[in-house]
């Protein structure tokens, strides 16, 4: 019951994150974005990206060859 609880508030969460979303999305219809913040908003999706792939890239290196299992001593 707790799990079914959990996912139903993420879930809730995830569901109020679109519709605000789509409203924002939708309300910014006559705004235009120019070549430089196209391109910025790219650079900063990859870099966002690289950094998260990298980040999990350690923490699952480092637990398979036992570098967490040093620190518990």
């Amino acid at each position: 019951m707790r799990t079914f609880l959990l996912v139903a508030a993420l879930v809730g969460l995830l569901g109020i994150a679109l519709v605000v979303t789509l409203l924002m999305w939708f309300d910014i219809d006559d705004t235009e974005m120019s070549i430089h913040g196209i391109v910025a908003m790219l650079l900063g999706v990859v870099f966002s990206l690289g950094i998260g792939g990298g980040l999990m890239f350690l923490v699952f290196y480092s637990s398979r060859h036992g570098h967490d299992d040093e620190v518990g001593r």
